[in-house]
């Protein structure tokens, strides 16, 4: 069965790719398989240099690279160039830190010497979604591979061209043949692919469903895993917030990528004093949001990347409504082609409305009126996920604290929650496990060695039986 490529926006047929063969899947495996012993060989000046080349790659292409992902997942076309922007970032980065962050770190012991040393594992297996069609590879690929490791690239089929043009640009920017390498194949193949022998280790950014799935898979062939899952982040306003700071946030924080992101902020919990001033201020900011044709600069809010997705989303505010939500922006898919969704505010949304209970993956925001500020961190927490969040207070030192009780991988006060090649990555509960970005990813796919050289020296103290 062929593998189609629709544009959001016109729900037309662009591409049609077809599934690559097992005798194309061998090859692939045999050569990222082949590619890793002599790549773990080289040094980290040389594996930064073909990273640099690539971060040229991506400013030299950015045009057309980004104009490749809204065509295939409907991102507005200014987002889709900043997202090939953060990817250069992030090869520069890692190609000027890796060296450091995998140094071998001595540790006195009894020994004449010991140390951890970090050796790479070997072939990786990325399993990718659409709507950060670039940024969610790069932000795997840059660190993994800086540090020895050879990947493969399952990318989601609605983004088959963009997954080409990243193997592309590796070819491209010099890379030796097999460090990188992208397979087209049906979300039913991953299981073979995670538990092929060529494969050492796994990472996932999808739904929690996939990462259930995916943990279930890797665990049976005992391969470490990395898993980056969805996300219901929290927006919490309390009675001291700057209101239209935190509205104007709010409208970029919920609706920047038409929604889809696993970091948006989509409970919007306001302290019960401020919540008339705030729903005020977020409904006017986000009525301004212009509604369009993906390629053009002006267009906010592009389509939905698929139209079950759109079904979704619509499933969810509607029964929020019929439980008593009261949708005061928006609330109705738009007529016409393409998938495109109205942004909508709800208000009286409750924790048993799906609203507030499920991932709501598009341009649909939930406020929550809490009674304080306890109860506006009960209410974040109350969530079977914990990616991300936000806290708006004028009080800092308050906000440090509260941050402690907030059940997320991240608590960004007084502004957007946003992955940072410089910040570690990830969540707790549903939201996954393991971390992308920072030193404290590129130590999750290494071999973390300790090395103890004798004679032993200086031996610990023997306890008498008086102690």
């Amino acid at each position: 069965m062929s593998i189609q490529s629709i544009n959001p926006a016109t729900g037309e047929v662009i591409e049609t790719f077809e599934p690559y063969t097992e005798a194309q899947i061998n090859e692939a495996l045999d050569q990222t398989r082949n590619a890793f012993r002599q790549w773990r060989e080289t040094s980290f000046a040389e594996r930064g240099a073909l990273f640099r080349r690539i971060a040229s790659h991506l400013r030299d292409h950015k045009a057309e690279l980004a104009r490749t992902a809204t065509l295939e997942m409907g991102k507005p076309i200014v987002e889709s160039e900043a997202e090939v922007e953060k990817c250069a970032w992030n090869c520069e980065y890692y190609a000027e830190n890796a060296e450091k962050f995998l140094a071998d770190q001595h540790i006195s012991t009894n020994a004449t010497d010991s140390y951890v040393s970090f050796q790479p594992l070997g072939v990786v297996l990325a399993l990718m979604p659409w709507n950060f069609p670039y940024w969610q590879v790069f932000r795997f690929a840059a660190p993994a591979l800086m540090a020895g490791n050879t990947s493969v690239l399952k990318h989601a089929s609605n983004v088959s061209r963009c997954a080409l043009e990243i193997e592309k640009m590796f070819v491209e920017s010099g890379f030796p043949q097999g460090v990188f390498k992208t397979v087209l194949v049906p979300g039913a193949e991953t299981d073979k692919l995670i538990t092929d022998p060529r494969i050492a280790a796994v990472t996932l950014t999808g739904s929690d469903a996939a990462g259930v799935v995916v943990a279930s898979t890797s665990g049976r062939v005992l391969k470490k895993n990395v898993l980056e899952l969805g996300g219901s982040d929290a927006f919490i306003v309390l009675e001291d917030a700057d209101l239209d700071a935190a509205a104007q946030m709010a409208v970029r924080a919920r609706y920047q990528n038409t929604g889809q992101s696993c970091i948006a902020a989509k409970r919007f919990i306001v302290v019960d004093s401020v919540a008339d001033a705030f729903e005020q201020k977020f409904v006017e900011a986000a009525s301004k949001l212009r509604v369009g044709d993906p390629l053009e600069r002006e267009t906010q809010i592009g389509p939905m990347a698929r139209g079950d997705l759109r079904e979704s989303l619509e499933k969810q505010v509607c029964d929020s409504v019929e439980m008593g939500a009261k949708v005061i922006l928006g609330g109705k898919p738009l007529k016409g082609k393409g998938y495109f969704y109205a942004p909508t505010i709800l208000t009286n949304v409750t924790p048993q409305m799906p609203m507030f209970r499920e991932e709501t993956f598009g341009p649909a925001a939930a406020v929550i009126r809490a009674r304080d500020t306890q109860h506006a961190i009960e209410l974040a927490n109350d969530s079977q996920f914990g990616l991300g969040g936000n806290l708006w207070t004028s009080n800092i030192e308050r906000g440090r604290e509260l941050a402690r009780h907030l059940e997320s991988g991240a608590v960004f006060i007084n502004g957007m929650t946003a992955s940072d090649p410089r910040l570690p990555f990830g969540g707790v509960k549903r939201s996954g496990y393991g971390r992308e970005l920072s030193s404290f990813g590129i130590h999750e796919f290494v071999n973390i060695q300790t090395v103890w050289i004798g004679p032993t020296v200086n031996p610990a103290p023997t306890k008498t039986p008086s102690e």
